[in-house]
C-alpha cells in the first residue's frame, strides 16, 4: 500500500529547493525515482520519500544529461534529508510526545 499525503505535497511547496535554494515558484516535491523507495513502473514512491526541488533541480536530478547517475542518486538523497529537516524545523510534520 503506498502512502499518500497531498497536504504534505502542497506544504513543499513552500520550501526553498533544498539543492539550489530557489524560491521562484517552481518547487514541487520530487518523488524518489528508486524502486527501494516504492517508485515502479507508472506508480509513483511514496509521499514521504520526497524532495523539494526547483524545476532546474528536479529536471537534471531525473533526466539530466551534466551528472552522472551517482551523482543523481547522491544530490537526490542530500535534497530529500535537507527537505525532512525543513519539515520539521518548519514544525510542518510534528514530534511525538
Amino acid at each position: 500500500m503506498m502512502y499518500r499525503n497531498q497536504k504534505l505535497l502542497e506544504a513543499v511547496r513552500e520550501s526553498p529547493c533544498q539543492l539550489c535554494g530557489a524560491q521562484n515558484g517552481t518547487v514541487v516535491a520530487a518523488h524518489s525515482n528508486q524502486l527501494r523507495d516504492g517508485k515502479g513502473r507508472g506508480i509513483k514512491a511514496h509521499d514521504y520519500r520526497i524532495a523539494a526541488l526547483c524545476y532546474h533541480c528536479h529536471m537534471e536530478i531525473d533526466q539530466g544529461k551534466s551528472m552522472s547517475r551517482e551523482m543523481r542518486l547522491n544530490a537526490w538523497d542530500e535534497a530529500h534529508r535537507k527537505t525532512v529537516g525543513w519539515l520539521f524545523e518548519n514544525k510542518i510534520i510534528g514530534l511525538l510526545s
